[in-house]
């Protein structure tokens, strides 16, 4: 059933940006690791505070906590931008390229037609409504924007349901379809009759 094999591309396609993901984390855990435990850096820092500082001690630690974290909210943002622009890289080469994602070509499907303005605009709004508006109302809540992340986390959700919810209706056509003017089908369609016989038609 077409349906339930698009759900299942889909979800291939959600685990490798899932993958990103993680590898990102891991390596934005690494870089700020490496930020709080390099001493001679933090130490040369903390003195040139201090110096400049004309005795506020509590002044000087203060900077230098807030420049700390001000490279660890960055680092994180950073990670955040990388994973929409990987995601959409992925989505749109994938499209442009072969006509389908990783997941639905396993899958025995296609996204039809694979011209630039097609494939740019459905990349662009599956990659909104997967990744990029989460991402937004995530940076959100470490920039302390805790009301505005919260309705940015519920626009989110309603921006995916939107994409997919239409894909169980009769014409199961998502968002990213109708405003990319695209549709998903299956590579091999069911054998037609004719008058030689049934010719399986690619």
């Amino acid at each position: 059933m077409l349906k339930l094999r698009r759900a299942a591309a889909w979800f291939i396609d959600f685990a490798l940006v899932v993958t990103a993901a993680w590898l990102l984390a891991v390596f934005t855990f690494h870089r700020i690791t490496a930020l709080v435990t390099d001493v001679p850096e933090l130490a040369t820092r903390g003195g040139f505070d201090l110096l400049t500082s004309r005795g506020d001690v509590v002044g000087a630690g203060e900077t230098l906590g807030l420049s700390l974290w001000d490279k660890a909210v960055l680092d994180v943002e950073e990670a955040f931008g990388a994973l929409v622009v990987v995601t959409f890289l992925y989505q749109w080469a994938c499209l442009a390229l072969l006509g389908r994602t990783l997941g639905k070509g396993l899958l025995g499907l296609r996204v039809t037609p694979r011209r630039s303005r097609h494939t740019v605009r459905r990349a662009v709004v599956t990659t909104a409504a997967d990744v990029a508006v989460y991402a937004l109302a995530c940076v959100l809540l470490i920039e302390g924007h805790f009301v505005l992340s919260v309705v940015v986390w519920a626009a989110a959700v309603v921006l995916f349901l939107v994409n997919a919810l239409p894909v169980l209706s009769p014409r199961g056509r998502s968002l990213a379809d109708r405003l990319a003017g695209t549709s998903v089908e299956g590579i091999l369609q069911r054998a037609e009759p004719t008058p030689w016989g049934s010719v399986a038609q690619g």
